[in-house]
Formats: structure tokens, C-alpha cells, sequence
């Protein structure tokens, strides 16, 4: 393996430490063989074992070293693609992968988001402006209290309403119940105003069951899916957006990632986690937290996000971002000057402070003409 080929993986850290060349050494040999490097054949060392390309140092005890992969040590599969980027080396303190370059002989071993935003745009015919989203909330609501405000959601307008992601298959509203009654409401809504207004049943259920209740969610009706891939897998987001028996929109939930980013000294960018990995797998609709929310990522990281859902990345369609976590429409301003008319404007609880219909009105009012 030649360190300048055009076709390998690049995979950056970040390292706080004191030793850069030893942690380098030892995470280029850990996330390829996991053997005594010494030990193995020569073509092995020399076409398996990751080369490090270029350490920096930025301080005394913060680097950056650059490791390249032969793509083959990926199977050309997303599980071993993740092992490859942060495996074992999850395990080391004080290292972060900061960015990763994925070439195309890779790339295009995956199809990646059915949609993306020309897709959507398509699909819900909105050529210029952003996409209206919100979620049903809160559990304990049974499914026709959910189901009514759907159909006054997509009455005023909405392109997605989702369920909350902690809706699942609780004694309130069991998860066919909720999904049969609640796309029945909003196809009603849709008869009346012509648009193509698509509910998106939570996933968040056992592992065994997550395919089939896709498959049965667009038999009853549903038109979009919210896929929880830090809880379900990533890779099983995969096989759901690949399925052309199933061809629905796919919104990635960020329940159990905050952990790969929250740390500034171990984890994975946001931008990766996000954008590059959420796109690996499918996703048509990233969402994450917004700046100034609950969870609050800073503008850096939210901006990271955008930039790497739009990256080129081989054929792979670029993707909506929905920057959440307790916004109002009073912040839609702000977020349409921040990331563009590119945005899934993701407002869920707010709208329920005072009258329903009113805000969901006033959020649609908010972009009409854009």
C-alpha cells in the first residue's frame, strides 16, 4: 500500500497527549490487524497495516496525525467501516477522529439516501423553500389524541410530522394502533388540502422487528420513517433505505450518539457522525441539536454538520439537516439565515403552547413563498 495512492482511507485524529508518533503507531496497527505488527508477513504489513501519512502538533500536549487504510480492510461493508474508523481505538483516552476521507471505490459500494434534498424537494413540491416538520409528542397521549394532531398539522400545512422517538410500543398507544390510526388521519388531511403531507412511525423497537414494521408502515399508510441508528444500528438504517420494496424518506434521530461527540477529547465529529456516517447509511434528514436548544452544539459543530451533509462524497446524494432540540418559530429567522433554505425546520413541543392550530399555521406562514 503507497501512502499517495488517490484510494485510500484517510482517517485524522486528534490526541492529547504527550507521545503522538507512539499513539499513532499503536492505533495504525490496532484498527487494521490487532496483531504485533512485527509478527505478521511483510505484504501484510505492507498492504493491511495503516501508514501514518503526517503528525502536527498544535501544542505541546495536542496533535493531529493523519492514518491511511487500504479500503479493502473494510470488506466494502458499513460495520466494518465503523470498526475501521473508531473501533479499538475507542478505547484509547484522549483520541477523537476529526474528519475521515472516504474515496470512491468505497463510496460506491453504498447507495446511500434514496432522496437527499433534490429528492425531497421533488416530492413534496418544495423547489426553493424549506421543509415543515414537527413531531407528536408527549407519551402517554393515546393514538387518537396523537392522531388529531396530525390531521391538524397537515391541515395547516406540514411536509412530516414524525413521532416522537420515545414513542414506541407503550400501553398508551400501542405502536400499529398509533401508526394505522395516525397515517389514516393525515391522508384524510390530505385529501382535503392536495398536499402530500408524510407521517414517519419511530422505529425505536426491537431489533428483530424493525424491518418488517417498516413494511407494515407503509401498508398502513405511512409515508416516511424515523430510523434511531445509535439504538437500531446504523447499518440497519442501511438495508431500510436500500429496500426498494419499502422507497420511503428516512429521518436519522440522534438518541444515543451525544456520546460520540459530546467529549472535546474522545469520540467522532459531529460533521461525521452527523453527516458523512448519517449519508453511509441512508439517511435523507439528519437531525441533531441546534445551537441555543436543550442540548445546544455550538455553531461550529452545527455549521461542521451542514457542511459534511452537502461534502461530496463519491455519487452519494447530499442531505436535509433538521437542526432541533426545543425550537420555536420565532427562531426560524435565525436558523434560515444560519444554514439556508436547505434546512427540515424541526419544531415540536413549542407548537403546543397555546392553540395548536394557530402556531402550526403561523410556522407555515413563516416560509410561504420561500
Amino acid at each position: 500500500m503507497t501512502p499517495n495512492s488517490q484510494d485510500q482511507l484517510v482517517i485524522t485524529y486528534e490526541y492529547q497527549g504527550i507521545d503522538p508518533r507512539a499513539i499513532a503507531d499503536v492505533i495504525r496497527v490496532e484498527q487494521s490487524i490487532e496483531f504485533p505488527n512485527e509478527l505478521a508477513p511483510a505484504w501484510i504489513q505492507d498492504e493491511v497495516v495503516g501508514k501514518i501519512v503526517e503528525i502536527t502538533s498544535l501544542t505541546p500536549e495536542l496533535h493531529q496525525f493523519k492514518i491511511v487504510f487500504n479500503p479493502d480492510n473494510t470488506g466494502g461493508e458499513l460495520p466494518q467501516f465503523l470498526n475501521v474508523l473508531w473501533g479499538n481505538a475507542s478505547l484509547f483516552p484522549g483520541v477523537r477522529v476529526i474528519d475521515v476521507d472516504v474515496p470512491q471505490s468505497l463510496t460506491k459500494k453504498f447507495k446511500g439516501p434514496r432522496f437527499g434534498i433534490d429528492g425531497l424537494r421533488k416530492h413534496f413540491g418544495a423547489p426553493t423553500r424549506p421543509l415543515l416538520t414537527t413531531a407528536l409528542k408527549p407519551m402517554g397521549s393515546d393514538s387518537k389524541t396523537l392522531a388529531e394532531m396530525a390531521r391538524t398539522l397537515a391541515l395547516a400545512g406540514f411536509d412530516l410530522i414524525k413521532d416522537d422517538h420515545s414513542l414506541a410500543n407503550q400501553p398508551w398507544s400501542k405502536w400499529r394502533e398509533r401508526v394505522e390510526i395516525v397515517a389514516t388521519a393525515v391522508q384524510e388531511a390530505n385529501q382535503i388540502t392536495g398536499k402530500n403531507c408524510a407521517y414517519a412511525p419511530s422505529l425505536n423497537l426491537p431489533f428483530d422487528q424493525v424491518h418488517e414494521a417498516a413494511h407494515t408502515a407503509k401498508k398502513l399508510g405511512a409515508g416516511s420513517l424515523l430510523v434511531l441508528p445509535g439504538i437500531t444500528g446504523f447499518d440497519s438504517m442501511r438495508t431500510l433505505a436500500e429496500d426498494d420494496s419499502i422507497a420511503l424518506p428516512i429521518q436519522a434521530h440522534p438518541a444515543l450518539l451525544g456520546s460520540f461527540v459530546s467529549s472535546p477529547t474522545n469520540g467522532i465529529a459531529h460533521g461525521i457522525i452527523f453527516g458523512t456516517i448519517a449519508r453511509l447509511a441512508g439517511g435523507d434528514i439528519s437531525i441533531f441539536p441546534n445551537v441555543g436548544g436543550r442540548f445546544s452544539f455550538t455553531p461550529a459543530q452545527c455549521q461542521e454538520i451542514k457542511s459534511k451533509a452537502v461534502a461530496p462524497l463519491g455519487n452519494l446524494k447530499p442531505i436535509w439537516i433538521a437542526p432541533a432540540g426545543g425550537m420555536t418559530v420565532e427562531r426560524i429567522p435565525e436558523m434560515l439565515a444560519s444554514y439556508g433554505s436547505d434546512i427540515a425546520l424541526l419544531i415540536g413541543g413549542a407548537l403546543s403552547r397555546g392553540d395548536l392550530a394557530a402556531n402550526a399555521e403561523a410556522m407555515v406562514s413563516a416560509v410561504s413563498g420561500r
